[in-house]
């Protein structure tokens, strides 16, 4: 009879157990009423920007893809964006005008597409990047201090959460008809291949009057969305 340790760690080793990743637990805190629960009286959520907030107001949709080229009914994004002026408003508060945080869901809907209602951010400032040299630490610095007029172009910060994807993924969402501007982006232009930035250029339409962008994310595959490694 073989003893327990004298076997070989290869068949001691057990697989890895099947994981669930993001969903549906994820949705059940924080995308209630997408999972059918009911909803609380002060919920982070898809409006980021009031009636009320100063600049252009805007709705941006979209879907996630996956590798096979179907809908993935049940991912949720959240997004992190600057004001008109270019400026991240840290404290949320419903009441504000503007909160530069938000969340959204695809559904379960035929189109299962994600939303949000925003406006459009202003140009955010860059402190101490150079392209040749990467993030410079020291604020201080000639080069630094150089970079600290360039602007990134107008766009927005997603995280995605899903199954399957064991850690969430981030990407930005610019905008097309701001092409003098995306293309000094410092961010922006540090992609290579012109083909791959195009996967972050959300494209505008118009519906019922009101300006919006469309903005598909592919998580694989041919056409595959740009990830950062923030």
């Amino acid at each position: 009879m073989k003893q327990p340790n004298s076997q070989s760690c290869s068949e001691l080793m057990l697989r890895e157990t099947a994981s669930q990743t993001a969903g549906p637990y994820v949705h059940i805190g924080l995308a209630l009423h997408v999972a059918g629960l009911p909803e609380r009286d002060e919920e982070i959520w898809s409006r980021m920007a009031r009636p009320e907030a100063e600049g252009e107001h805007i709705e941006v949709v979209g879907t996630v893809i996956d590798g096979n080229g179907d809908l993935v009914r049940d991912a949720l994004l959240e997004a992190w964006q600057a004001d008109s002026k270019g400026r991240y408003q840290p404290e949320f508060d419903l009441k504000k005008p503007f909160n530069s945080f938000g969340r959204t869901a695809t559904t379960a809907d035929e189109g299962s597409e994600w939303s949000l209602t925003t406006i459009k951010p202003g140009r955010v400032r860059v402190d101490g990047i150079d392209e040749e040299h990467g993030v410079i630490d020291d604020k201080d610095s000639h080069l630094a201090n150089a970079r600290s007029a360039l602007k990134m172009a107008p766009h927005i910060n997603l995280a995605i959460f899903a199954r399957g994807v064991n850690i969430h993924l981030q990407t930005r969402l610019y905008f097309e008809d701001e092409a003098d501007a995306n293309a000094e982006c410092p961010v922006l232009s540090r992609i290579e291949s012109p083909t791959r930035r195009q996967t972050l250029i959300a494209k505008r339409e118009e519906a019922d009057g009101k300006v919006r962008y469309r903005f598909d994310i592919k998580l694989q595959g041919e056409g595959e969305t740009v990830f950062f490694d923030f």
